[in-house]
């Protein structure tokens, strides 16, 4: 059986009530109220108060504030008067229950409009968190295309260029050769003038006979058609040389590779390509940079940094369906939980992400830092500080020097302190 409580203050102005009701030592919280136009209720079992107002009043602006062992109503009135008294009297139980039901009705009315204002609200964050993002990626998009471009229009006015200047090169050394070859024709032709004036007989007229020609070298003349003239070797011929390269994945040379990390990062790659084209069909029509849970990691810390909790999760969720072994994923998702009051998943998202960090070395002891705190919040926040002393209790064994854990976790004890002494 519930225990009424009788005992209240209250005293009005022309457009207020103010009431005050002592809870006996019962601990209450906003869940324990319930109040609507005309009816009034505080269950903290086993205590029960239940009221019936005079006359409406204005639910939505009316306020209750906890403490000191009270509760304090400031019940604005619809429409100015002085009441009579605070609850409604001589009225029969029928009038009274349709009173109560129908505040219970409008207040479920109430809530669910609420909700689905929420829901509306949510959707056009998400749209509008959507939109955003997609145009900041297309600036981006525009911008790298604009630098690609500017960079070809570089290279091809610096290909021109060379190839201008590679042809002024050709000419000047064909007009080179030319004119050497013009001097050697020149001085050939001289050479030959001497050796003609040297070989003349002094005295053509008194004698038209010419001696026989010997046998031997010198005894050939110039004018014989078996002298040749001297003529130039050819160039050279050109050739090209064919090099063959080992093929390789990484532009580094063998003897400077690890080749065991390179085989395992091609391991992950493959994985999660399989993954991808099993499980991910809808995202074919992505870029290779999209489907990488490192680049969206980093564009998830980017949305977050801007406060952009919503964008950060959906950048997390698709990173986490690409890759779902990776702990910093959950742990930056866990992060955005909280700072969206989304306490459950935040405390699912920091337990996976101390799944994955195991075994417990030096190099992860950051991150599982970062998981006990976060997860501990998430407890406090839900009023189970004893959970919550716990994670921080857990997180000052691995990093005993951090100041703001152990102040974090005073303040729990303190909490949990007096819970115990009010109860």
């Amino acid at each position: 059986m519930p225990l009424w409580l009788r005992e209240h203050r209250w005293h009005q102005t022309p457009t207020a009530v103010f009431l005050s009701l002592p809870l006996r030592g019962a601990r209450a919280t906003p869940a324990n109220i319930f109040c609507s136009e005309r009816y009034l209720k505080v269950s903290i079992p086993p205590f029960l108060f239940e009221a019936i107002l005079y006359a409406p009043i204005d639910d939505t602006n009316s306020t209750a504030k906890i403490g000191n062992g009270n509760i304090f109503f400031t019940l604005y009135k619809k429409e100015p008067a002085m009441w009579d008294s605070l609850t409604l009297e001589n009225a029969d139980k029928e009038k009274l229950q349709y009173l109560r039901e129908n505040a219970v009705l409008k207040a479920q009315q109430k809530a669910k409009e609420e909700t689905e204002a929420k829901k509306a609200t949510k959707e056009e964050h998400k749209k509008y968190a959507l939109e955003a993002t997609m145009k900041l990626e297309e600036a981006e998009r525009k911008r790298i295309e604009d630098l690609k471009e500017k960079e070809r229009q570089k290279v091809t006015e610096e290909l021109e260029l060379w190839k201008n200047q590679q042809k002024d090169a050709d000419k000047y050394k064909s007009v080179q050769k030319e004119g050497e070859l013009h001097q050697e024709i020149g001085q050939l032709k001289e050479r030959k003038n001497e050796k003609m004036t040297k070989t003349r007989i002094p005295n053509e007229g008194t004698s038209k006979s010419r001696p026989k020609p010997t046998k031997g070298h010198a005894s050939c003349s110039i004018f014989s058609p078996n002298v040749k003239e001297e003529q130039l070797p050819a160039p050279r011929s050109a050739a090209t040389i064919k090099v063959n390269f080992t093929p390789r994945v990484f532009p580094t040379a063998l003897r400077e590779s690890r080749v065991a990390e390179e085989e395992e990062w091609l391991h992950k790659q493959a994985e999660a390509r399989r993954t991808i084209s099993a499980d991910l069909s809808e995202l074919e029509d992505l870029k290779e940079e999209e489907k990488n849970p490192d680049w969206l990691k980093d564009k998830g810390n980017k949305m977050f940094a801007m406060g952009n909790y919503l964008a950060a999760v959906n950048a997390y969720n698709l990173a986490v369906r690409l890759n779902n072994k990776l702990p910093l994923l959950y742990l930056n998702r866990a992060a955005c939980h909280l700072k969206l009051r989304n306490l459950h998943k935040a405390i699912e998202d920091s337990s996976k992400a101390l799944e994955l960090l195991t075994p417990p070395v030096p190099d992860n002891e950051g991150a599982r830092v970062k998981a006990y705190v976060r997860r501990g919040t998430a407890f406090c926040q839900l009023e189970l500080y004893t959970e919550g002393l716990q994670d921080y209790e857990a997180a000052l064994k691995i990093d005993p020097k951090n100041k703001n854990i152990e102040k974090d976790a005073e303040k729990i004890r303190h909490l949990i302190q007096g819970t115990m002494q009010g109860s």
